[in-house]
């Protein structure tokens, strides 16, 4: 069965990007989130096995919505996305329960790695 995995970016383009990365390589993207707080409801409504999480958004940020999603369920696998030149927040993410961080402007295989390592 294939792997479900949300995808939360403000950037619609972003969004499109990852899921075309995502479904290439056979995983189901099951739900996209444009900010923290979609991100929330849609992983409580959802259950995916994997969330890419964008760390600047609008209405509530990565991070947050990190902590969020951690405290309703402590096994969630998330993998942070940033552009360059975030490295403090990254440290936050990892820090905060994040399993990975991927950079943008994203690589295929970078982000099929992140992926893999984190749910197989």
């Amino acid at each position: 069965m294939s792997k479900k995995i949300l995808i939360v970016d403000d950037a619609a383009f972003m969004r499109m990007m990852i899921k075309d990365i995502l479904t290439k390589n056979g995983y189901e993207v099951v739900g996209e989130a444009a900010d923290g707080m979609q991100a929330v409801e849609k992983y409580n409504e959802l259950r995916p096995d994997l969330v890419t999480m964008d760390i600047t958004m609008p209405e509530m940020d990565g991070i947050t919505a990190l902590k969020q999603i951690k405290s309703i369920d402590p096994n969630a696998v998330v993998i942070m996305c940033s552009a360059m030149g975030q490295q403090a927040m990254v440290i936050d993410a990892i820090q905060a329960g994040a399993k990975d961080f991927i950079v943008k402007p994203f690589q295929a295989d970078r982000v099929i790695e992140a992926i893999q390592k984190a749910i197989g």
